[in-house]
């Protein structure tokens, strides 16, 4: 499971709304049981100031839109009462081996007819594939052939990994009966066309069972490990809508997958602004569950990990690699609490990350989350005082960071979380205000592009003309004169 960077700190805000009022925002108070490292829900507001109020959650929630890179693996806390993954039971005698063999053969056949049938959008092989006895199986089985008929999939398969002979109980086992009935993981990888340039991958847990002498599937989500995803098709009916620049797959209803379309368009347009728009595809895919249940699902966490994460961007496989598909997975809640400025904040960070290609960059946490906010504030305006209110709280009581934020003041826990972000943020602007908004973005491409440990400090050379430490003296002096110390 990829971890998330950062956590929605608390921190007051203010911002320029669609009037053009500013509207300060009231810091967050910690509940009774001390500082947590999520922000907390902002009270009820009444009348014209919802909108605003609405606006500042989303630059409250900014820094939680993190995203889930594949550098950054097993972060985020896998659901404890799943089963831990165990290694699949060996055979240890040639008899023992045959029969793996067979029922790796019998399974994989099962899973080559149900491909097959979803590339030839064929439902009565595909559910000719799901055991006649598994009622419940069979009615979500519709359903998984229904989205995956209403997704623009390009490419489709499925492909027998493992089994494990000991990985259902005897109760489930007589449930099931039939001559036999196991537990296989299986791989399975689906192509978004027009969007995903490599296939997404996952593991997922089908249990067949041989009955008549025919092997049929009985269960996609028997024993989920601890960590592991589950593919949005399979946790409901979805509704999708596209437009050139976004496809949004919604576990909610189609009305909302059409209202974030033009939202998500509008981040790309944003992000392309200052990005550049022959540089990345220019198309993003998000996910709007219906329950925040379903986003941790989707991302392989315990329940309430994410109960204050606005959005978190991640790459849909399981092993690093480079045009991995990425996904913008919303919280359902926050983002419905957030309202259109809102959400155009945070869709349009997540969005940076997607075409930085973030989750798979070796740029340091503070200039990938520092440059992401830099684009989102940009496109929409945000208050210096308020948004980088607790750092500049912290230089007036004479605590100017003596370095760059590092990757350990970005974690959840950190105590320093909301200046790490707003240093950042201030950062790449610098960088932006002293040498152009152009000399940023080469800045990150350099970082990013570069194959050696001195990245960092070869492009501060080459790009700024500068060495870290002459850029940190310069930040330094920018942030106190900023803070008016």
């Amino acid at each position: 499971m990829s971890r998330l960077t950062g956590a929605g700190e608390q921190r007051g805000a203010e911002v320029i709304d669609e009037q053009g009022d500013t509207v300060p925002l009231p810091l967050v108070p910690p509940d009774d049981d001390g500082p947590q490292p999520f922000m907390r829900k902002l009270p009820p507001a009444v009348g014209p100031i919802v909108k605003k109020v609405a606006l500042g959650l989303a630059v409250c929630l900014v820094a939680g839109a993190g995203y889930a890179g594949l550098r950054q693996i097993a972060d985020a806390p896998a659901d404890p009462n799943s089963p831990v993954a165990q290694p699949p039971q060996t055979s240890t005698t040639p008899n023992e081996a045959a029969e793996g063999v067979r029922r790796a053969v019998a399974g994989e056949a099962v899973l080559q007819k149900m491909a097959d049938a979803v590339e030839n959008d064929n439902r009565t092989e595909f559910l000719a594939t799901i055991d006649p006895r598994a009622a419940e199986f069979r009615a979500t089985a519709r359903t998984i052939f229904a989205n995956l008929t209403n997704l623009p999939i390009g490419a489709f398969t499925l492909r027998y990994v493992s089994d494990d002979t000991g990985a259902l109980t005897p109760d489930r086992q007589s449930e099931l009966g039939g001559s036999e009935s196991w537990l296989a993981q299986v791989e399975v990888s689906w192509q978004l066309a027009g969007y995903d340039t490599k296939p997404a991958r996952e593991m997922l847990p089908v249990t067949f069972v041989s009955r008549d002498g025919t092997t049929y599937a009985a269960s996609f989500s028997e024993r989920f490990v601890a960590g592991q995803r589950r593919p949005i098709w399979t946790l409901g009916p979805i509704d999708v809508a596209k437009s050139d620049h976004s496809l949004v797959i919604s576990l909610g209803s189609e009305s909302d997958a059409r209202a974030y379309v033009a939202v998500a368009d509008r981040a790309v347009e944003s992000v392309s602004k200052v990005w550049g728009k022959s540089n990345w595809r220019q198309k993003v895919i998000v996910y709007l569950p219906a329950k925040q249940a379903q986003m941790e699902a989707v991302l392989g966490a315990a329940p309430n990990t994410y109960t204050q994460i606005a959005a978190v961007t991640m790459a849909e496989v399981d092993t690093p690699q480079v045009g991995a598909p990425v996904r913008i997975v919303a919280n359902p809640k926050l983002f419905e609490e957030l309202g259109k400025q809102g959400r155009r904040i945070v869709l349009t960070h997540e969005t940076t990350h997607v075409a930085s290609t973030a989750t798979a960059s070796p740029v340091p946490l503070w200039l990938a989350e520092g440059f992401a906010d830099y684009v989102a504030f940009t496109a929409v305006p945000v208050q210096d005082e308020s948004a980088a209110k607790e750092l500049f709280k912290a230089i007036r009581a004479g605590d100017v960071p003596a370095t760059l934020p590092t990757t350990q003041s970005f974690a959840a826990s950190s105590k320093d979380l909301p200046q790490a972000y707003e240093s950042a943020w201030l950062a790449c602007r610098l960088i932006a205000e002293r040498e152009g908004q152009s000399k940023l973005v080469k800045f990150y491409r350099a970082v990013h592009a570069s194959k050696s440990s001195t990245g960092l400090a070869d492009a501060f050379k080459s790009v700024l003309d500068m060495t870290e430490t002459e850029f940190v003296v310069e930040w330094q002096k920018y942030l106190k004169r900023l803070a008016g110390a």
